[in-house]
């Protein structure tokens, strides 16, 4: 499996298929590169490079004791950027993989970035301050502290069911996603899960989107119960230089998995438009 040794030693897990012009898809919190499964075979079916990797931390890369924060997740970014010599790549990010792409665009190495999707995405910030009274308390983020350090193995089962909205009448329970959503958390460390929690919630990118100068598609679904729209999405467009926003009434915030098939027709349309 390729990886990547960082200038501190840690080892990146990444994939890597195809060619043409290359998609680097950055996952959410707490999962994997695995998570973008669906995305990965549909773009390389269509002629693309397609790459993803996991944070450190998380799935198959090292179990760091430190460097669970924006600046050094970027930092992995910038030398995998190097390591693969991408150029003109379109970086996807879902969730925290959003904050990580807007912290990567603003930036990037000239050359690197032709355009920006942002799914689902945390930025500008989600923890509410007098800066940000709209955002959510940062009790709420203490509670799935509280929670990880109690027993992420119950608390793992848990989340998926709103992430995924199968907590909303007729909604079924797609039980394989559950466990694959399960599977995925329990293979990274909870350190860095638990320091993660901090990263996604209390980082402030305002001032990256002021900086991103490419194209960017910021994708949200109106009932996502993780990143509420209107303290995120609804922001972000107002931030950015070439932004475009696309809401999907009652979707989800997992809505890559629930909805694939819309989710990906619309992602190729930004990046062949």
């Amino acid at each position: 499996m390729p990886y990547l040794t960082t200038a501190d030693n840690t080892r990146i897990f990444y994939k890597d298929w195809g060619q043409g012009q290359p998609i680097v898809f950055h996952h959410g919190w707490p999962l994997t590169a695995d998570d973008w499964d669906t995305q990965l075979q549909f773009f390389l079916l269509q002629g693309y490079r397609v790459i993803a990797h996991d944070r450190r931390g998380h799935g198959r890369s090292s179990q760091t004791s430190g460097g669970h924060e924006m600046d050094t997740y970027v930092a992995d970014v910038n030398a995998l950027a190097d390591h693969l010599d991408l150029r003109d790549a379109v970086h996807v990010g879902h969730s925290t993989g959003g904050g990580e792409v807007a912290h990567y665009v603003a930036q990037a190495k000239p050359g690197r970035v032709a355009k920006a999707v942002l799914i689902g995405a945390v930025p500008p910030i989600m923890v509410q301050s007098e800066r940000n009274p709209g955002g959510t308390p940062k009790a709420v983020f203490d509670g799935f502290r509280q929670q990880l350090a109690a027993g992420r193995a119950t608390f793992y089962r848990e989340v998926p069911i709103p992430f995924y909205g199968f907590n909303r009448d007729g909604a079924p329970v797609q039980q394989g996603v559950v466990d694959n959503w399960w599977r995925q958390g329990m293979m990274g460390a909870i350190n860095a899960h638990y320091d993660c929690i901090k990263a996604f919630s209390e980082t402030d990118f305002t001032e990256d989107l002021k900086k991103i100068d490419v194209p960017v598609l910021v994708m949200h679904g109106d009932d996502d119960q993780i990143v509420p729209i209107a303290d995120s999405a609804e922001l972000a467009i107002k931030l950015l230089r070439h932004g475009t926003l696309k809401v999907y009434p009652g979707y989800p915030h997992g809505m890559c998995t629930t909805h694939a098939e819309v989710i990906n027709r619309d992602l190729l349309a930004f990046i062949r438009g």
